[in-house]
C-alpha cells in the first residue's frame, strides 16, 4: 500500500509540475510589445514573424521570442584609441555613434552583435581618415572624419539592419610634448598678432597725425592766400578810387582854370598855401629865404629856396 501511495504521489507531483509549466508557457506566450520596440519570433527554431507594438498571443512550446530590439535612437560610446596622423604624430581619439535599428530581422540574423561591429568599424575608419591628415588638420577636419565614418557605417548598416544618423568625435588628445609645442605655437601666434595690431595702430595714428598737420597747413596757407588776395583787392580798390578821385579833381581844376578868372583864382590859392607854409616853417625854427622883390608873385613861385637851419 505504501508503495502504491508513493507512486500515486509521484505521478500527481509530475502532473502538477507539467501543469505549472504549461501555465507558465501559456503566460509567456502572451506578449505586450511596447511602442518603438520589435520582437523577433521563431517557430521551432526558424524565423516566423516580427511583432510590432501591441498585444500578441503565441503558441506555447512552438513559438519563442528570440530577439528583442529597441527601435529608438541610441548612443554608443566609441572607446579611446591611438591613431597616427600623416606626419607620424600619435593622437588618442574617441567618439559617439548615434544609431537606430530599422530592420529587426537583419539586426538579429545579419550579424552577431551590431553594436560591437559598429564600434569596431568606426574605430578602423577613424584611424584610416586620420592617417591621411596632418596633425593640425585633424583638429580642423572633424566634420570630414565624422562624415566618412557615417558613410562607411551606412554602407555596412544596410546589411546589419541599422541606420547610423551621425558620428561625433569627442576628444582628439595629442601627447604632452606635442600639446606643449602647440601651446607655444599658439602663444607665439597671439604675440605676433598683438605686435602686428600694435604696429598697425601706431602706423594709423601717425598717418592720422600727419593728415591733421597737412590739413592744418593747407587751411593756414589757404587762409593766408585769401587774406593777401583780400588785402591786394582792397589796395587795388583804394588806388583805383584815389586815381578816379584825382582824375576827377584834375578835370575839375582844369575846367576851373580854363574858365574866365580861373588862373587868377589859382594864383591866389597857391599864394595862400605858400604863406601858410611860411608860417609853419618859421614855427619850427627854419630859416626862410624870400625873393628880393616881394611884389613879384611870379618870382616867388619860381625861385623859392628853403634852407633848414
Amino acid at each position: 500500500m505504501n508503495v502504491e501511495l508513493n507512486q500515486d504521489f509521484i505521478v500527481m507531483v509530475i502532473w502538477g509540475l507539467l501543469f505549472l509549466v504549461f501555465i507558465l508557457k501559456l503566460f509567456q506566450s502572451i506578449r505586450l510589445v511596447p511602442t518603438k520596440s520589435a520582437y523577433v519570433v521563431e517557430r521551432l527554431g526558424k524565423y516566423h514573424c516580427t511583432l510590432d507594438a501591441g498585444f500578441h498571443a503565441l503558441i506555447p512550446f512552438v513559438d519563442k521570442v528570440a530577439y528583442i530590439h529597441d527601435l529608438k535612437e541610441e548612443t554608443i560610446n566609441v572607446p579611446p584609441q591611438e591613431c597616427f596622423s600623416c606626419d607620424e604624430v600619435k593622437v588618442e581619439v574617441d567618439g559617439v555613434i548615434y544609431m537606430s535599428v530599422v530592420d529587426p530581422v537583419k539586426a538579429s540574423y545579419g550579424i552577431t552583435d551590431y553594436r560591437y561591429a559598429a564600434i569596431q568599424l568606426a574605430q578602423t575608419t577613424t584611424r584610416s581618415v586620420i592617417g591621411t591628415l596632418d596633425l593640425d588638420r585633424t583638429f580642423e577636419e572633424r566634420d570630414v572624419i565624422s562624415a566618412k565614418v557615417v558613410e562607411v557605417l551606412d554602407q555596412a548598416g544596410a546589411l546589419w539592419g541599422i541606420r547610423v544618423h551621425r558620428y561625433e568625435i569627442k576628444n582628439i588628445t595629442p601627447p604632452d610634448t606635442v600639446k606643449n609645442a602647440m601651446e607655444m605655437q599658439v602663444n607665439a601666434e597671439r604675440e605676433r598678432r598683438a605686435v602686428l595690431a600694435k604696429s598697425e595702430g601706431d602706423k594709423q595714428s601717425r598717418i592720422n597725425r600727419s593728415e591733421g598737420i597737412k590739413t592744418e597747413m593747407i587751411n593756414r596757407s589757404e587762409g593766408e592766400m585769401q587774406k593777401r588776395i583780400n588785402e591786394a583787392e582792397g589796395k587795388a580798390e583804394e588806388i583805383l578810387t584815389l586815381s578816379k578821385a584825382t582824375a576827377e579833381s584834375i578835370e575839375r581844376l582844369a575846367e576851373v582854370i580854363s574858365a574866365p578868372g580861373g588862373q587868377n583864382a589859382l594864383r591866389m590859392q597857391l599864394g595862400e598855401q605858400y604863406f601858410k607854409q611860411f608860417a609853419a616853417l618859421s614855427q619850427d625854427g627854419n630859416r626862410v629865404i624870400l625873393p628880393g622883390n616881394m611884389m613879384d608873385f611870379e618870382q616867388w613861385l619860381t625861385h623859392v629856396d628853403l634852407q633848414q637851419k
